[in-house]
Formats: structure tokens, C-alpha cells, sequence
């Protein structure tokens, strides 16, 4: 099957990707091991992509992830160079009834799914598995590190005509999964041992003169304007306290963490994503697993707990072939760690430094998606036609199964919600507000 990566801004395959296409087509299983941020999901849908039959109307591939975010992110990057493939997220948090009459529907070749939901969907015989010759499992260190293996295994139990097998990791996981024999894989890593993180990355140390570094953290982010900074915080609860403290200082702060409703940590990485919030604070949570692209900074507000936390935070920033910084905060008594053997350069604060602008961008809520057959170009008609908005102040949209996000313009969000106050989409009535 034939795919167009200019679709998702690329012109040209890195070494990695170059490398995993030529040994899909000399080896039937593959472990890929390769750094954050190195565009592992590319490297192996294209080999997916290429063995997919166009004749062959059934599902052909199975991703197994471990979480609900990186199975949505990873179908729509399918779905945006490869349409014809036919990409279906599945995941908890939603009825698995619905995702059933998705799939009835749209008959997807591909499925990217979450350990749980794939066995579900599996005992309910909602899918098919005869013409299923291939399995992903992305991330398979951290679907361990879960206690997703007993579930991995009765997938590949399932999976009885699976021929060719593709399991990835940022890190160099001692232990392979029991379903691969330890004789019959290749294995091609791109981990370095000696570089921490990539040359890319401009590591700095930034001192704090109290223990508690609040202000430290805001008059940092202030000399970083409105470039996209995500901060890493240790607690659920320091999360929340630091993204209130950001707040209240005129920073347009989102956060993120395990404790929140999934529909809630949705929307504010939504609004990370698309630029109407410039800074994203956050457990270890959103350090692995999520494609969050062009963030310019990584902030340790307290420093990470070992090297692979080090490490995969530091990921998030660079990517591909990005530059990045990351700034260590520490506190009167705080050193690096041991761990932190990359060169870090001090990073002096200016006395007089002012929060950022507003961001150009405010994230709309809109109450239909995917399953009331609303698109891409239905939400950027309507927003142009009712709403009166010129192109370049239509910024990025999202289409989830059951609403959907699309950033516009700050500057007349007054005026887009007068107009659409009532109005159908698609002929449908729904509901249009400020997602904050």
C-alpha cells in the first residue's frame, strides 16, 4: 500500500527509518531500540504500511500501546499518510460497543490499540484475526514496567496467523517478551551509551536562592517568552500547585498528571499542542508515550529520580532534528545527580522580566466528532463560513470520536462565538465554547 510522509511535514527518512525499512524486508521479527524523540512510530508503520494488501478489505495489523493518547496519536499519523489503510484507535474510557460499530463501519486494516481493549474486542469476537499476518508493540519496556505482559501474551495466543513481528523501546529492556524467542529476532539499536541526551539539547542549571522554587521557575519562564516549555514536576499535588502559582502570574499554564479525568488531561494537552497555552506542567506521566511536537524547553522543577526518567524528559524536547534546552532547577542544597554526566552551562536570570503575551491561539470546544461523521474540513468550513474566520486564523484542528478541538484566533474569539452561538455544524445542533 502506498503512503505520502509530505503529508505530515516530512520530505525525507532519517537513518533510522531508512535502516528499519531494509530489515523488514530481510527479517520477520525486529526489536528496535531507539531514543525518544527519534520517530520510531514512522519507522515502523512504513513497513506495516508496505505489506498492507489494498485487495484485502480485513484487518491486516495489530498495534498493541500502553496507553489511550499514544493509540489515538499513532492512528492519526497512520491515517494522515496512509488513508486507505484505514486506521482505528481503540482504547478504554469509552463504551467498547461504540468503537464496535466504528469498526463494522469503516472495516480498519489497521488497529492501534491498548493491551485490555484489544482482549475485550477479542473475547467479544468484534474482531476478526484470520487475515491478521503482522503485530506492533510499541514501547513493550514500558507495557512490562504496566503488567501488560500476561495481556500481550493472550494477544499473541489470539493472533494465531501473525508471521511478522515488530517490538520497539527507547530503552535497552533486559527483558524481551516470553512470546519472542531469543534466538529468532533482529535486533537494531540506535542507543548510545555514552550520549545521555543529543547534541541538540543545550543542557543548563538555573539556582534557586529558596527551597521552594516558585519563583525561580516563574522568572525563568518569563526570559523564555512565549516559546513551549514543559515542566516536569515530581507529585500530582505539586503539579496542581505550581500550574495555580503559574496562573496567577499571567502564564497561560496547562497540566497534565494521572489524577485528573481523562477527558480533562485531553483538552490540556490539546491546548499545549496547539499553541493556546505556551507551558504544560506535568507528572513523569507525559514523559514517555505522547508526541508533543515543537516543544522548545524542558524544565526540571524537580529534578528526575533516576537516569531513564533523565533521559526520556529530555526527550520530549528536539525531536527529530530539532534543537532543544533543558534547565536543571536546584535548590540551595540540590547538585546534579551523578547520573547527569552531559555538560550543563549556569543560566543566569535577569532581575527585570515580564510574563509573556497571550498566545496568539484560544483552543474551541466543539460537541461532535468523529462519530456524527464531522471532518477536518467540516470544522474549518463551518468556522469560515459561519464564523467569519480568514484562513491563517484557523489554526490546528483535532476530530475526536466524540467532540472535537480547533484553535483560533485570540483576537476574535468574542466575535467567532456570537456568531456560531446556535448554529449547526453539518446540520447538527451542538455545543461551541472556550475549552480552558
Amino acid at each position: 500500500m502506498t503512503y505520502d510522509i509530505s503529508r505530515i511535514g516530512i520530505d525525507s527518512l532519517n537513518a533510522m527509518q531508512q535502516d528499519m525499512l531494509e530489515a523488514s524486508r530481510r527479517h520477520d521479527t525486529i526489536v528496535l531500540l531507539s531514543p525518544t524523540g527519534s520517530g520510531k512510530t514512522l519507522a515502523y508503520l512504513l513497513p506495516v504500511l508496505e505489506r498492507i494488501d489494498a485487495a484485502v478489505p480485513s484487518l491486516q495489523a495489530v498495534v498493541l500501546v500502553p496507553s489511550r493518547e499514544l493509540a489515538m496519536q499513532t492512528a492519526a499519523v497512520a491515517k494522515a499518510i496512509c488513508p486507505d489503510s484505514r486506521p482505528m484507535a481503540c482504547y478504554g474510557g469509552r463504551p467498547a460497543m461504540d468503537e464496535h460499530r466504528m469498526m463494522r463501519g469503516l472495516q480498519p486494516r489497521i488497529v492501534v490499540a491498548t493491551p485490555g481493549r484489544m482482549i475485550d474486542h477479542l473475547a467479544k469476537g468484534n474482531i476478526q484475526t484470520d487475515d491478521v499476518k503482522m503485530l506492533v508493540v510499541d514501547e513493550f519496556d514500558k507495557s512490562l514496567e504496566l503488567g501488560f505482559l500476561p495481556q500481550m501474551e493472550e494477544v499473541m495466543a489470539a493472533l494465531r496467523h501473525v508471521r511478522r513481528r515488530i517490538l520497539l523501546s527507547a530503552t535497552d529492556c533486559p527483558q524481551i517478551p516470553r512470546f519472542v524467542s531469543t534466538t529468532d529476532f533482529f535486533r537494531l539499536s540506535y542507543l548510545v551509551d555514552e550520549e545521555q541526551i543529543p547534541d541538540r539539547i543545550t543542557l543548563h542549571t538555573v539556582t534557586s536562592p529558596d527551597k521552594d522554587k516558585l519563583e525561580t521557575l516563574g522568572k525563568l519562564l518569563c526570559t523564555l517568552g512565549n516559546t513551549k516549555s514543559l515542566v516536569f514536576v515530581g507529585f500530582r499535588q505539586s503539579v496542581e500547585r505550581v500550574q495555580a502559582f503559574l496562573t496567577d502570574k499571567g502564564f497561560f499554564a496547562g497540566m497534565y498528571h494521572g489524577g485528573m479525568e481523562q477527558r480533562d488531561r485531553e483538552r490540556s494537552l490539546y491546548r499545549f499542542i496547539n499553541g493556546s497555552c505556551n507551558v504544560l506542567v506535568s507528572t513523569d506521566l507525559a514523559s514517555r508515550g505522547l508526541d508533543i511536537p515543537g516543544v522548545d524547553n524542558v524544565v526540571h522543577y524537580h529534578l528526575p529520580l533516576d537516569e531513564e526518567s533523565y533521559i526520556h524528559r529530555n526527550g520530549r524536547t528536539a525531536r527529530w532534528d530539532a534543537d532543544g534546552d533543558a534547565y536543571m532547577l536546584l535548590g540551595p542544597t540540590e547538585v546534579l545527580p551523578d547520573y547527569v554526566r552531559d555538560t550543563a552551562v549556569g543560566y543566569g536570570i535577569p532581575s527585570d522580566c515580564q510574563p509573556p503575551s497571550e498566545p496568539k491561539w484560544v483552543t474551541l470546544y466543539i460537541g461532535k466528532g468523529k462519530k456524527d461523521k464531522i471532518g477536518k474540513g467540516d470544522v474549518a468550513g463551518f468556522l469560515s463560513k459561519v464564523g467569519g474566520l480568514e484562513r491563517d486564523q484557523i489554526g490546528r484542528i483535532d476530530i475526536l470520536p466524540g467532540w472535537s478541538y480547533a484553535a483560533v484566533s485570540r483576537a476574535g474569539i468574542r466575535l467567532l462565538l456570537s456568531r456560531i452561538r446556535g448554529q449547526k455544524i453539518k446540520g447538527i445542533k451542538t455545543v461551541f465554547q472556550i475549552a480552558e
